[in-house]
């Protein structure tokens, strides 16, 4: 009798789950699920349209979908695309990317990275919208959530596709909500688990920790815990496990900041990072989409590792607004205004008080003003909707190539090839592949395409032999002779 009740209780436990899942869907305010549905939406129908177009800006992409593609088989992420044998494990510190497998596994494209990564975006609007909506007001917050989701970093992130960082961003949410709101344990657990999203993380884990630590004084040892937590996960992440899963036993990034002139002159390194036009023009955006009341609140401090590291870095691809890297940056801003907000209601000078009510008018202006010079401006285009003309000739093209074959290519074919082939980038030295696309409108061959893919296959692989089998709409297809 006792096992058999046992076990009656087993569905109604179930049941009770399922209905505690919706009844907490039901409790998240109407204006964050229309602002996080719309922000999805227009999204996803960015990067339908990109994929449709093989508007592929950079070779990550590929890269992600090898790493995907490999996780749902079970295996290493071993990425062709960056070179023979390479682990991508020793490039970056992300092994919460372990979550594309089973999504890879049902959706085996590259368009689905995309699509995940704008749900993990529409994912943090959510969390934002709510948290905005519960305490600044509900049309208030429905502005508020949709000035972050449509806000410049997060836009360009998406246009440049799928990146690590993408995580980042319902951590970042839920942990900040967790701040504002008083519940530690939430802002502590979520904040740890962003160590694993990518190495640098570690360092706004440890701003983020002292901030904790500040906020809740009685209980410091927690935001201090975490502090340490993050920073411990950066030694580690850099100084060990990158190396240790790296073909050439380094970390390839850490030359990126020159730590000893850094040391040996301060003074000339703070003012040289603060004399390009670049690291204004990022400075200068987050200041207006925060209509600057968020340095009113701590949690601005928590921006500063991710801007110190990228202006203190000789790579200029890091300092401007352009590229994935100011995506983390958006959360945080957004969550500090929503803060100071509140912080600026109680506060004792009028004037204060009286911005804090006319700045989400603000932020929301500056967001309207901003997007026709933002990715999704492009939305408004019809021609942005129109598929390429070398699709039909493309998929003919790679109809050619069968399953499992070695493939080498250029960056834009890379994600559509990689479900159904091992993919290797022209610029590496790989093994002779299979087959070997040239295509004449791929932007990475630079400003010299090969006119004969047959003398390029032959000329790179000495001594193998290729034969032509496929010339159409540009593109040349090679295969091995065996």
């Amino acid at each position: 009798m006792i096992l058999e009740r046992h076990h009656a209780t087993q569905p109604n436990l179930v049941v009770r789950g399922w209905r505690g899942a919706l009844a907490a869907l039901r409790r998240q305010p109407a204006e964050a699920w229309v602002v996080a549905g719309v922000v999805t939406a227009l999204y996803t129908i960015f990067s339908v349209t990109q994929w449709n177009r093989f508007d592929t800006p950079s070779w990550d992409l590929g890269i992600f979908t090898q790493l995907a593609k490999a996780y749902a088989g079970f295996d290493a992420p071993i990425v062709p695309i960056k070179g023979h044998g390479f682990n991508l494990l020793g490039d970056h510190f992300h092994p919460l990317l372990v979550i594309l497998g089973p999504v890879y596994a049902l959706f085996p494209s590259g368009l689905t990275l995309l699509v995940f990564q704008n749900l993990l975006v529409g994912w943090s609007v959510l969390i934002l919208t709510r948290l905005a909506v519960h305490h600044v007001g509900r049309v208030p917050g429905l502005f508020l959530g949709a000035a972050y989701g449509l806000s410049w970093g997060i836009q360009a992130a998406v246009a440049v596709q799928f990146h690590e960082v993408a995580l980042a961003l319902p951590l970042l949410a839920l942990a900040l909500e967790a701040y504002i709101e008083g519940r530690l344990r939430t802002a502590v657990v979520a904040g740890a688990l962003l160590v694993f999203v990518k190495e640098d993380m570690g360092l706004t884990v440890f701003a983020f920790g002292l901030v904790l630590a500040w906020r809740f004084r009685r209980r410091y040892q927690a935001g201090l815990g975490l502090a340490v937590w993050g920073l411990a996960w950066v030694v580690l992440s850099v100084k060990v496990i990158l190396p240790a899963l790296n073909t050439g036993g380094t970390y390839d990034y850490s030359d990126r900041i020159d730590v000893d002139a850094l040391l040996a002159n301060p003074v000339g390194t703070v003012i040289t990072m603060m004399t390009v036009v670049e690291k204004y023009e990022t400075l200068w955006l987050l200041c207006l989409a925060g209509g600057f009341l968020f340095l009113l609140s701590p949690l601005a401090a928590v921006l500063l590792p991710t801007l110190i590291w990228r202006f203190a870095a000789g790579n200029e691809s890091y300092w401007g607004p352009d590229w994935h890297y100011n995506a983390v940056l958006m959360p945080i801003l957004f969550a500090a205004l929503i803060h100071a907000i509140l912080r600026a209601r109680e506060s004792r000078r009028g004037w204060l008080r009286s911005y804090s009510a006319a700045v989400v008018p603000v932020v929301s202006v500056v967001a309207l003003m901003l997007l026709p010079g933002q990715p999704l401006a492009a939305l408004a285009k019809p021609e942005t909707f129109q598929q390429s003309p070398r699709w039909d000739a493309a998929h003919r093209m790679m109809d050619e190539i069968p399953s499992g074959a070695a493939v080498e290519s250029g960056v834009l074919l890379m994600p559509y090839l990689v479900p159904e082939t091992e993919v290797y980038w022209i610029g590496n030295e790989n093994p002779a592949p299979d087959y070997l696309v040239v295509d004449a409108e791929d932007w990475s061959w630079g400003p010299t395409r090969p006119a004969s893919a047959e003398q390029h296959a032959e000329e790179t692989y000495p001594g193998e032999n290729y034969t032509l089998v496929f010339d159409e709409a540009g593109y040349q297809l090679v295969k091995r002779e065996t």
